[in-house]
């Protein structure tokens, strides 16, 4: 599988493109991949689904296939600092649907501060991190239906797993 399955769903980015993302995001962890298997997963969540999609019915929103990656990235695969890319991500993201995938992706940052909480932050890129409370809101706000208990779940279970 390679790059191409995604790009050949052209502009459309409903159901089968969420599918295959996260389709080539499993390959990717199976190849040993994990940093480009998360870029994967963001592309999912980049997804155009507004709540009733089989494929999203199926495959609830990968938060907690997010967190897995990042607590189980074998520490001689590279996968960057995750923190650090969400938070760029988050902050340049732009149209279509901005405010949707943007908090989607403060939404990982916050699974990764918790899954992997020595990263740091990137000191030269100025932005304001969101609270846990905010994303929450935001979520709840431009998500699908559901979405933020989807998180919210996870968010509780890697808390309870880290703590």
């Amino acid at each position: 599988m390679t790059a191409s399955a995604l790009s050949a769903h052209g502009n459309e980015r409903g159901g089968a493109f969420y599918l295959t993302a996260l389709t080539y995001g499993h390959f990717l962890w199976r190849q040993g991949f994990a940093a480009r298997s998360v870029l994967s997963l963001d592309r999912a969540l980049g997804a155009d689904l507004r709540g009733g999609e089989p494929e999203l019915r199926a495959w609830p929103l990968p938060y907690a296939a997010q967190a897995w990656l990042l607590r189980n990235t074998p520490s001689d695969v590279f996968i960057g600092n995750p923190r650090v890319h969400f938070q760029h991500l988050a902050d340049r993201m732009n149209e279509p649907r901005r405010e949707q995938r943007r908090w989607r992706i403060w939404a990982c940052w916050a699974l990764c501060r918790v899954v992997c909480p020595d990263l740091p932050a990137d000191p030269k890129h100025i932005v304001t991190e969101p609270t846990f409370d905010e994303i929450s809101l935001r979520l709840t706000q431009y998500g699908i239906e559901g979405e933020q208990e989807i998180w919210a779940a996870v968010l509780a279970e890697m808390s309870k797993a880290s703590g």
